[in-house]
């Protein structure tokens, strides 16, 4: 058999349930159109959707000289999810419901080298904060998503975080996040085929391919800071030369600045502490800061860093063929104004599929907090798609399929 008929119950719940969602309000017959299920089927799987509490109906469609069908509607006050984003240089909390939508959020000072042990429990005792701020009820949150730059080194971190909240925790890169957040939250409309570029301390991006999230099979699609593009170029930490994050990363952004004394002074760079993640987010947002005064300097730096990521972005378009780019994360918060412009100049002139469509560049309205919005987006979609079990995070990883809960 094919089509509907080899759905599964929970299959056909999850599709049913995320058509609600994605519509905003959408009736049986329009379920059963868009499905090409029975109508008995989605009766039966509605009449379910609304005992939970999922689904509520809401009104009725105009008529069109028969009966009027009833609408229905995601009940985005039934569910809740956490997402944290964790950074050496900030550790962001949200909590949003259903629809994604968030509800809650604080941000507090990054792990920096704490034993792991500590910032677990600080992070649990943050996360019960978070929750107790909005007085939800804890049976109604779905779970934790956590997510990094490295999710491969956070896999017992976040069974330890499991234990301590007590809630299913869910690990992923945060660029592949901040992607989710958007398409999750509707920020791209019904684009199925985009990209989120992410700039936090390092560049990332993560990619969306005909509505399905594309991890690859070790969960590091959309490295695009490793693309090289100076082969004689500085040496990376990935053991490549001239890669696009050692030539225009933030790193590279306020290494340029120290070195140049009358810049660092005006910024009021953090002169000699030049490794850790957390002077290197400062730094860079003192010099976004310094363009945004008129400072010369600073912004021929950050124009400089914007033409590299401008030509890895277009070189990104083209092999996807990209409908829509996202800048996202908090470098790109702070710096927006400046990256924007240029990377729209440069797809508008050379992306190679320009004649048939163009590539829609904007900025992400919640750059700043993107990648945990999508951490926890990542923990709804284990509401409406199927939960696999016996699957762990990153090893287990498939490309196209949903992370799963750490257990």
């Amino acid at each position: 058999m094919s089509g509907p008929a080899r759905m599964t119950h929970a299959s056909t719940r999850a599709a049913v349930l995320d058509l609600v969602r994605a519509a905003g309000m959408i009736s049986r017959v329009g379920l059963v159109n868009a499905t090409g299920l029975t109508g008995g089927t989605i009766s039966t799987v509605v009449r379910g959707l609304i005992d939970e509490g999922l689904v509520a109906e809401t009104g009725h469609a105009e008529s069109t000289g028969g009966k009027r069908r009833v609408m229905l509607q995601l009940n985005h006050f039934a569910r809740y999810a956490v997402g944290v984003h964790l950074d050496e240089a900030r550790i962001t909390y949200v909590l949003t419901n259903l629809g994604g939508a968030v509800v809650a959020r604080i941000s507090r000072a990054g792990s920096g080298d704490a034993e792991v042990s500590d910032v677990v429990a600080r992070m649990a005792r943050e996360v019960d904060a978070l929750i107790d701020s909005v007085g939800v009820e804890r049976d109604r949150i779905l779970g934790l998503g956590l997510v990094s730059a490295r999710p491969s080194e956070h896999h017992e971190f976040g069974q330890a975080l499991e234990r301590a909240t007590g809630l299913p925790v869910v690990l992923d890169n945060d660029a592949t996040a901040a992607a989710i957040g958007e398409h999750w939250s509707g920020g791209v409309g019904a684009t199925s085929t985009f990209a989120a570029l992410y700039l936090g301390t390092g560049i990332g991006a993560g990619v969306v391919l005909g509505g399905t999230t594309y991890r690859g099979p070790s969960g590091h699609a959309g490295e695009i800071g490793h693309l090289c593009l100076d082969v004689d170029g500085p040496e990376c930490r990935c053991g490549a030369r001239g890669c696009l994050e050692v030539l225009a990363g933030p790193g590279a952004v306020v290494a340029q600045a120290r070195a140049d004394r009358a810049l660092s002074r005006a910024a009021g760079l953090a002169g000699g502490r030049t490794r850790a993640a957390a002077p290197v987010a400062a730094d860079f947002a003192a010099i976004s800061r310094a363009a945004r005064r008129g400072n010369a300097r600073a912004l021929a730096l950050l124009e400089r860093s914007a033409r590299y990521l401008a030509v890895s972005a277009r070189a990104l378009a083209n092999v996807l063929d990209l409908e829509v780019l996202v800048l996202t994360g908090p470098s790109f918060a702070i710096a927006g104004s400046v990256y924007l412009p240029v990377l729209r100049a440069e797809l508008d002139r050379a992306f190679i599929a320009r004649a048939a469509h163009p590539v829609s560049v904007r900025l992400s309205p919640s750059a700043a907090s993107a990648p945990a919005i999508g951490a926890a987006a990542i923990v709804l979609q284990s509401e409406l798609v199927p939960r696999q079990t016996g699957m762990r995070l990153p090893d287990d990883l498939a490309a196209g399929e949903p992370p799963v809960f750490v257990r």
